[in-house]
């Protein structure tokens, strides 16, 4: 069942319980958004990852418009990643656009990004069945029928 944990202008949190995959999936609107809103949005998912306990995490970036500055990867790495960790999440995946390199269709296999200790992978989305739906029932990516095995 799938159930929405939270939504502001940026984007949406949504936990498949009966998956154990907690998805972020961004807006459009978050061209608007600021550092400081990115690192807010990263600190909820993690804190919702914790909280669930959710070993798959699926982050939808195809519509995502925010570019992050030079200090955010660090910070993410030292105060967002350990959560991840500590929440025992054992796959990791981003929808990313078409074109993108690096996408399990393109032959990448999903690996360790440190100081992750679970494998992250690279995906193109396919086209979406409505969200209520599991998502091991929606037709998306290789990466989101990866997390579901």
């Amino acid at each position: 069942m799938a159930a929405e944990r939270h939504r502001d202008e940026f984007g949406v949190i949504v936990h498949y319980e009966d998956e154990g995959l907690l998805e972020l999936r961004w807006l459009e609107a978050s061209a608007g958004m600021t550092d400081d809103d990115f690192m807010r949005s990263m600190e909820r998912y993690a804190a919702l990852a914790q909280e669930l306990r959710t070993p798959c995490m699926l982050v939808d970036v195809t519509d995502f418009k925010h570019s992050p500055g030079e200090d955010v990867a660090g910070w993410r790495d030292e105060n967002v990643i350990p959560r991840y960790n500590d929440a025992g999440v054992t796959k990791f995946a981003f929808l990313v656009p078409a074109g993108a390199p690096g996408t399990v269709e393109s032959g990448s296999r999903p690996t360790p990004e440190p100081p992750g200790r679970f494998p992250t992978s690279l995906s193109i989305p396919m086209p979406r069945s409505p969200t209520a739906l599991p998502i091991s029932a929606r037709p998306t990516s290789s990466s989101a029928r990866w997390l579901a095995n």
